[in-house]
């Protein structure tokens, strides 16, 4: 039922007109209708734009949906058909409740007014009384903590104080529908905290939030949905960490790789010690029969490099089913070059289950100088990582990747998302995400 839905786009299909000249825009209004009356073809002096085309989603009460995709996908136009400020081409958009929306930087404000102005201004837009202003003014302007700039004309303000005052607006009023386009990302990481708090505390209430971030852990943390956008159309909705490995796919332009594992000329594979009792393959992707691989994986690349197996251990003991805090842990993958690559980069990231990432690291920010002389075509390496578990008990995810440097862009060659499955036991000694070996002492 409709009732329990908060935001209902059906098949919203967004037209530009793009002309090429200021002229053709004063033709475009003039001799069409000159050509109807003489009975003539009528004339097309623009080019036709498609930002949005035929994208339909529901937004339930309650829910926080992340909407991702590359620059020029149709997120913003999207934002603003659904908040009103756009008038869609075709197809409708349903809201139930009072709509609060950051779309751009300072919208909605007049740089003359003061701050305290502009908040008197923008929360009566949104349908406040002057009593219900003056009651919730004093939680706003602790909200916004610019201090005296409140009383200060908004053409003064930087871009992160702009932020600060309207985001502070809008979500102390407490909305149905919260709408947010990239605006948090301009303020610092305190604000941010602050501001991701109000959403939750938001959201305990029942209000909707539509977040618009290029920031895809944001998308996997705080939603219970995404979209994504592509060229003007929805290509998927689903679980967040599902939809944010398909943006990044499309991101480096790959697509995900389906060749079949590598094999030697013989068909035995070569493998190579890596400590004793314990080999890695040189030649054959065995990756997915150890212990530890997560079958859900998400892989992509090129395929001009392939990680075809790893090995893990933790204080010596290989492939182990629990890992516990303290522990010395030894990652070694095997790397088979098919083509020369040029100083290749070999890449490791540690996430939560959740997909926030607690720890990555790579071959260019070790400062690993025996890679400027790896990727010789058909060779094998084996580079070994070592480091101390300090991670708080629970289930992460290990995320290898190979890539090489285009200029200012990274070309992946075999990417390996969640690939690794490391549980660490629990352990009462502390609680956080990592264990930093603190001492306590009084003197």
């Amino acid at each position: 039922m409709f009732s329990e839905v908060a935001i209902k786009v059906e098949n919203i299909t967004k037209c530009f007109h793009i002309y090429e000249q200021p002229r053709d825009r004063l033709k475009q209004f003039l001799l069409p209708a000159l050509q109807k009356m003489a009975g003539m073809p009528l004339g097309k002096y623009y080019r036709e734009f498609l930002a949005l085309n035929g994208v339909s989603f529901e937004v339930r009460k309650g829910e926080t949906v992340g909407v991702i995709g590359h620059n020029g996908s149709g997120k913003s136009t999207l934002l603003q058909i659904i908040c009103g400020t756009l008038d869609a081409t075709s197809g409708s958009v349903q809201t139930q409740g009072r709509v609060a929306a950051l779309l751009e930087l300072g919208s909605g404000f007049n740089p003359e007014f003061t701050g305290r102005e502009n908040i008197y201004l923008n929360a009566s837009v949104l349908g406040l009384s002057r009593e219900e202003i003056d009651d919730r003014l004093a939680n706003i302007i602790d909200f916004a903590d610019i201090g005296q700039f409140v009383d200060q004309p908004v053409k003064t303000y930087s871009s992160g104080m702009v932020v600060r005052l309207a985001f502070a607006v809008q979500s102390q009023i407490d909305p149905d529908i919260l709408i947010v386009d990239e605006a948090l990302s301009v303020g610092d990481a305190k604000f941010q905290a602050k501001c991701f708090d109000r959403l939750k505390s938001l959201k305990k209430r029942g209000t909707s939030i539509l977040l618009v971030t290029h920031a895809s852990e944001q998308i996997v943390t705080h939603c219970d949905r995404a979209i994504l956008l592509s060229g003007g159309s929805m290509l998927e909705i689903g679980e967040p960490r599902h939809i944010v490995n398909r943006y990044l796919d499309l991101l480096f332009g790959r697509v995900r790789n389906s060749a079949e594992p590598l094999k030697d000329s013989s068909g035995l594979a070569e493998s190579r010690a890596v400590q004793p009792n314990a080999s890695i393959s040189l030649t054959e992707d065995i990756f997915f029969t150890h212990h530890g691989y997560n079958p859900h994986e998400y892989r992509w690349g090129d395929g001009s490099a392939r990680i075809l197996d790893f090995f893990l251990s933790a204080d010596g003991e290989p492939y182990p089913s629990t890992v516990k805090t303290g522990q010395q842990i030894v990652l070694a993958v095997s790397i088979q070059f098919e083509a020369a690559l040029i100083r290749p980069i070999l890449g490791v990231t540690i996430k939560t289950k959740e997909g926030v990432t607690v720890y990555g690291v790579n071959s260019e920010t070790l400062e690993v100088d025996a890679f400027g002389t790896l990727g010789e075509a058909n060779s094998v390496v084996v580079p070994e990582l070592r480091f101390c578990c300090r991670l708080a008990p629970g289930d992460y995810f290990v995320s290898l990747g190979i890539a090489t440097r285009q200029g200012a862009d990274i070309v992946p060659h075999d990417r390996r998302y969640d690939a690794i499955h490391l549980h660490v036991s629990p352990c009462a000694s502390f609680f956080g995400l990592v264990n930093l070996d603190a001492t306590l002492s009084v003197n």
